[in-house]
């Protein structure tokens, strides 16, 4: 894994805990693991996207991910500068927060907790305060996520939906064509859902109104655009059919989510 300004080997730093911090981070948008080390991923400014195990998530401004040991992922982001904070951490207990992926927004105090441990960022000496410190931040990560949103989306491997789904990432705004889409997979239109709900866990129509909602989130921590605007850059034909696909995928409203930001 490397940055545009550091090139380090992280599994070959021996410490259990190890803070990189950088500015306007790029990842290589590659995939790779850490067999020992977990991995925490905050991002305080900009968006991230992380591919873990076969699923695509979307890491908003001021949310964290924990990425498990050995989970295969890679990193990538369209933001044109990004604020990106990676701890990493042997995971050495049997809380069940700590060996699956967790996607939730951060709330002050481990937001200060992380910008705290910035100081101690690409230090591979051992160092007995920042120690005790990371390993009371690993030990409290599990009660960090009531406002957890798993939200992501599974990636098929079943290569006949392969035409199927670029077209719909590609086409997401627009009216779902289902013809078009079974003519694409060479499948009846009853074999593409079925297979399609099989290998995503979603149906073609709740997939693309999470393709919409994960974008809508994209837009949303950029502040460029307001709801109204976003809400039709995404594809839907009125604020309140947003708000409502919004609310119930997320489970409040994207005014809600632009408050946190």
């Amino acid at each position: 894994m490397n940055s545009s300004k550091t090139i380090l080997n992280v599994d070959e730093v021996t410490k259990p805990y190890f803070v990189w911090f950088e500015d306007n981070w790029r990842h290589d948008d590659v995939l790779h693991l850490h067999p020992k080390k977990g991995q925490l991923v905050y991002v305080e400014s900009g968006f991230q996207y992380l591919t873990v195990e076969g699923k695509i998530y979307l890491l908003p401004q001021n949310h964290a991910a924990w990425i498990p040991p050995n989970a295969l992922h890679k990193t990538n982001s369209h933001s044109e500068r990004i604020r990106l904070m990676i701890m990493f951490f042997d995971a050495d207990k049997e809380d069940s927060f700590y060996h699956q992926v967790n996607v939730f927004s951060v709330p002050p105090v481990l937001k200060e907790m992380i910008k705290y441990a910035e100081k101690w960022s690409i230090n591979k000496e051992e160092n007995a305060d920042e120690n005790i410190f990371l390993q009371a931040l690993y030990n409290e990560l599990p009660n960090f996520v009531a406002d957890s949103i798993q939200l992501h989306i599974s990636l098929p491997k079943d290569k006949r939906l392969t035409q199927a789904i670029d077209y719909l990432n590609a086409h997401y705004t627009e009216d779902l064509k289902m013809e078009e889409l079974s003519d694409m997979a060479s499948l009846s239109l009853r074999s593409l859902e079925r297979i399609f709900k099989k290998e995503t866990g979603l149906t073609l129509i709740k997939y693309q109104q999470m393709l919409r909602i994960i974008k809508s989130l994209e837009l949303l921590s950029s502040k460029e655009w307001t709801i109204s605007e976003i809400a039709y850059q995404v594809g839907y034909k009125s604020l309140q059919a947003f708000t409502n696909s919004f609310q119930s995928v997320m489970q409040y409203r994207p005014s809600d989510f632009s408050k946190t930001l």
